[in-house]
C-alpha cells in the first residue's frame, strides 16, 4: 500500500513539474553514469579518505584493507623462491673437472698413438685409454642429464611459486580501494574500523561533469530524429525562467515501451514511445533527479 501511495505521490509530482507554461516535447530526469566501488578484498578498513560530496579522481588510493596476512606470504614466498633457486645446479662449473680430466686423456690418447706409431707404446695401452675416454663421456653425459632433469624440477618449482607470488600480489594490490573512474561521490556506504567481505559497496560515484537527460519520444517525434541531433533541454530548478541548455542527442532505443506513468510527451495520450538520452554539459547547477524539458 505504501509503495502505490509513493507512486502516485511522485506521479502528482512529474505532472506539476511538467506542466508549466513552457513548450516542450518531451519531459524526463536529469541522470549520470553512476558507479559503485566496493571491496575487493575481506578485511577490516584501514583508511577510507573520503566523504559523500567530494570529487574524486581515476586512479586515486582513498583507503586501505589491512593486508598484513597477505604481505606476510608474500615474504614467505620469495624466501621459498630464494631458497629453490639456491638449488639449481651450474652444470658448466660442476662438470668442468670432468672436462679437465676429459681433457687430459685425450692429449694421452694423442700421445700414445704417436709413440705406438714409432713402435714406443703397445695398442694395449692406447685401448686402455680410449676405453678410459668412453667410460669418462658417458659419465659425463649421465652426470649432465641428472644435472638438467634436477634444474628443470626446481625451475618448475621456481615457477609455481612465481603464479602464487603473483596472485599474492593481485590480492594486496586489491586491499587499496582505488578509484576506478573520475567524479563525484554519492553516497558513503562504509566506515574506517568496519569489517568488510569481497564485494561489500563501500561508496557510489557519479560522473556530474556529463550528465544526460532520459527521456521518451513517440515514433512521430522520432521520425525527423537522429543521433547527434542538437536538442533544447530546460531543467526544471523552479524558478519561472530557467536557464536553457543545449543537448545532443546521444542514444535511441531500439525498442518502443509503455510510456512510464511519471514522465510525459508533447502528446501524452500515446501509449508505445521510445527511450531516448540527451547530453548536457553540466556547469554545476544541474542535480540528479531534477526534471527536465526537452524541445527539438
Amino acid at each position: 500500500m505504501r509503495k502505490l501511495i509513493f507512486t502516485a505521490l511522485i506521479a502528482s509530482f512529474a505532472l506539476v513539474s511538467c506542466k508549466k507554461d513552457i513548450q516542450f516535447d518531451a519531459c524526463g530526469q536529469i541522470d549520470a553514469v553512476q558507479v559503485v566501488v566496493s571491496a575487493e578484498s575481506a578485511g577490516k578498513i584501514l583508511s577510507l579518505d573520503v566523504e559523500e560530496g567530494d570529487k574524486v579522481c581515476e586512479g586515486s588510493i582513498l583507503g586501505a584493507i589491512d593486508s598484513m596476512q597477505i604481505f606476510l606470504q608474500i615474504q614467505e614466498l620469495r624466501q621459498r623462491t630464494e631458497g629453490a633457486q639456491a638449488r639449481l645446479v651450474d652444470i658448466k662449473r660442476q662438470g668442468q673437472p670432468n672436462l679437465n680430466q676429459l681433457a687430459s686423456l685425450e692429449n694421452d690418447l694423442a700421445r700414445y698413438n704417436k709413440l705406438l706409431q714409432n713402435n714406443a707404446a703397445t695398442q694395449k695401452q692406447v685401448d686402455d685409454i680410449q676405453d678410459k675416454i668412453a667410460i669418462l663421456k658417458a659419465q659425463i653425459d649421465a652426470q649432465n642429464q641428472s644435472w638438467e632433469r634436477g634444474n628443470s624440477n626446481v625451475r618448475s618449482e621456481i615457477e609455481a611459486y612465481g603464479i602464487q607470488l603473483a596472485q599474492k600480489e593481485d590480492q594486496l594490490r586489491k586491499c587499496r580501494i582505488t578509484v576506478p573512474v573520475s567524479g563525484t561521490v554519492l553516497t558513503k556506504y562504509a566506515e574506517q574500523g568496519e569489517s568488510v567481505v569481497s564485494g561489500k559497496p563501500l561508496f557510489k560515484i557519479a560522473d556530474m561533469d556529463n550528465i544526460f537527460v532520459r527521456a521518451y519520444f513517440t515514433t512521430a517525434q522520432l521520425a525527423g530524429m537522429k543521433i547527434g541531433d542538437e536538442l533544447s533541454v530546460i531543467p526544471d530548478d523552479g524558478s519561472d525562467s530557467p536557464v536553457e541548455y543545449k543537448g545532443r542527442l546521444t542514444w535511441i532505443s531500439d525498442q518502443a515501451e509503455f510510456t512510464p506513468k511519471n514522465i510525459q510527451t508533447r502528446d501524452e495520450r500515446a501509449d508505445m514511445v521510445y527511450a531516448v538520452k540527451v547530453a548536457v554539459p553540466n556547469n554545476g547547477e544541474l542535480r540528479l533527479g531534477m526534471y527536465a524539458y526537452i524541445r527539438k
